[in-house]
């Protein structure tokens, strides 16, 4: 979106963002198209003489700007339906259109009659490839007119033809007692908490969570919102499926523990369940406590995008909340973090917020909100249903188009049913009835089995794709040679084993030294185990912030790994970061 359009809608700040269905303004000729940056006076002086001495080639059609779709012919209406239809695609089934803005970013508006029309026509072409439009906002703008003048945007819905709906996936990550799990429940229970904590009571999966309070192992939550932008959750559908079947955009959460004990849980679940986004929930009341600034370290070090939410705003008052926002402004602009910090306080911030927050890493959305009086919950429900997918459509394809490589994260006995594996698909496509390997072992080996049925967000899928997780059937297969770590690959790839890894790394904090045959326990993707360091390159030993590149062995069994990703690697207050530079893989795997 255009700065000037975002400032427009009083977003509070004039970051540019680029336009959500990725159509470039000078081709998309319907002034739907993201504007370019404010130009000099000496480069409009140019673009006016250009634009004056212009003609379009033969070899490339010529589409004339234009910001109305009133009455448009019929050529022009199957025109303007192809290019939504590749918006939507390159948007993974979504895009926003702006309705009364030229090419150029002029907010030119139109009168009430040509604003009822072009969204006419736009709820025909909607119809016409089987699309929803929700208007998100409009609003009046000064022309020189007479006629009052508006401008809108426009959000265009499609689920994928190969796709029960969208999925995005949400990390939640914050300090113990800030209050995560409640914040979930209110969301996916669409019930309000009573200030004692019993929204969160059915997201704790052990009796020990309910009797502290505290979450110790991850749980995954479903909120869905349908074609028009209104939210699905529990409070109008008894089951998972029926929430499935209705949702056209699904929200998965990834509750993760907050206490410090818990840490390597909350790490796993930020590394193998490849989370698109990351929540903060923040303690208006505490503030930057415990394992907040560790979160938010984690999250940026994996590069995953982060908001944050300032909740129990009920429990404070004005000045101590703005006290809140104001630590966390401070920590984000710091260097090691160079976040741009963007207080939500409407639903224009909101709408503004989730265009740029997708289009560029360093803005950072802040939320303030109460789970028991429900103030500005609706701001965080907006946010998430304007949200993108990160990947576009073209990396997805890519991906499918691999061998087919599932992360294997949870391991389950379920009865009537046999072993369940629950993970993320890497690449590829799973179906029921696929014949897969999975290891390695301890010994390095690779056993065949077969895939029984599959379900998502607990409802019966048939396929998987690239991206997406999933629990997978796996009938009578011994539990015992399955594991946390191991990998369900395609028989024809050859995937790599190794003991031994070379890693480029970064010692972010160490109490004394780190050298030769200090442990450490490694998390690399869905892999989590203690590791020696056998060698480091080039020095005798490493202090806080040094790099170097360091060879790693596994102490218990060998690993499946891939070169370039990222390593986490911890031991008490010891930390550091960075990725695979070289693998020595064992001779070669077998197959039983």
């Amino acid at each position: 979106m255009d700065a000037r359009v975002s400032e427009f809608f009083g977003s509070g700040n004039g970051h540019s963002s680029g336009s959500q269905g990725g159509v470039s303004s000078g081709k998309s000729g319907n002034g739907y198209g993201v504007a370019p940056k404010k130009a000099s006076a000496k480069s409009k002086k140019a673009k006016a003489r250009l634009s004056r001495n212009f003609k379009p080639s033969n070899n490339t059609p010529y589409l004339p700007p234009e910001l109305k779709l009133v009455n448009p012919t019929q050529y022009r209406f199957e025109h303007l339906a192809t290019q939504m239809k590749w918006r939507l695609q390159e948007g993974r089934g979504e895009a926003v259109y702006q309705i009364g803005v030229e090419d150029n970013g002029m907010l030119v508006g139109l009168s009430e009659e040509e604003m009822r029309a072009s969204l006419k026509t736009l709820h025909r072409l909607a119809e016409k490839i089987g699309a929803d439009i929700t208007i998100l906002r409009e609003r009046e703008v000064d022309y020189d007119s007479d006629v009052p003048r508006k401008i809108a945007e426009v959000l265009i819905r499609k689920v994928p033809d190969d796709q029960q709906f969208l999925d995005l996936r949400v990390a939640v990550l914050g300090n113990v007692d800030s209050g995560k799990s409640t914040l979930l429940g209110v969301l996916t229970q669409g019930e309000l908490d009573n200030g004692r904590g019993r929204a969160r009571l059915n997201l704790f999966r052990h009796l020990h969570e309910i009797q502290t309070g505290r979450t110790s192992s991850i749980s995954f939550e479903i909120l869905g919102f349908n074609s028009k932008g209104e939210v699905v959750n529990y409070s109008e559908s008894r089951t998972a499926e029926e929430i499935c079947e209705s949702a056209s955009k699904m929200i998965t959460f990834i509750d993760l523990a907050g206490h410090h004990k818990y840490l390597k849980t909350t790490i796993f679940g930020l590394t193998s369940y490849c989370p698109d986004f990351a929540m903060l929930v923040v303690s208006a009341n505490t503030g930057i406590a415990g394992t907040t600034r560790e979160h938010l370290g984690l999250a940026m070090a994996l590069k995953v995008p982060i908001f944050i939410v300032i909740s129990k705003v009920d429990l404070c008052t004005r000045a101590t909340v703005e006290r809140t926002v104001r630590q966390l402004e401070r920590v984000l602009k710091q260097p090691g973090c160079n976040k741009v910090p963007m207080v939500v306080s409407s639903t224009d911030d909101a709408v503004t917020a989730a265009q740029q927050f997708a289009q560029s890493p360093s803005i950072t959305p802040i939320f303030t909100l109460s789970s028991v009086s429900g103030e500005s919950l609706d701001l965080l429900k907006v946010f998430f249903n304007i949200i993108p997918p990160l990947s576009n459509s073209k990396e997805q394809e890519e991906l499918m188009q691999q061998l087919t490589e599932f992360q294997v994260d949870e391991i389950y006995t379920v009865p009537e049913v046999g072993t369940v594996v629950g993970g993320t698909l890497y690449s590829g496509i799973c179906r029921e009835g696929d014949h897969l390997v999975v290891g390695p072992t301890d010994s390095g080996q690779f056993h065949k089995l077969t895939v029984g049925s599959i379900q998502r967000n607990r409802s019966a899928c048939r396929v998987l794709r690239a991206g997406q997780a999933a629990t997978l059937a796996l009938g009578n297969f011994d539990r015992s040679l399955l594991r946390k770590g191991m990998v369900m690959v395609s028989p024809e790839m050859d995937p790599t084993i190794c003991w031994m890894f070379e890693a480029e790394i970064v010692l972010l904090f160490h109490a004394k030294t780190f050298h030769k045959g200090f442990q450490v326990t490694v998390h690399i993707g869905n892999v989590r185990q203690t590791a020696i360091v056998d060698a480091v390159y080039g020095k005798e030993e490493l202090r806080t912030g040094e790099k170097a590149v360091v060879l790693f062995k596994f102490i218990k069994h060998p690993e499946y790994l891939k070169v370039g990703a990222k390593v986490l690697f911890r031991e008490g207050v010891t930390k550091g970061i960075g990725h695979v530079t070289k693998l020595q893989p064992i001779s070669q795997y077998q197959t039983f």
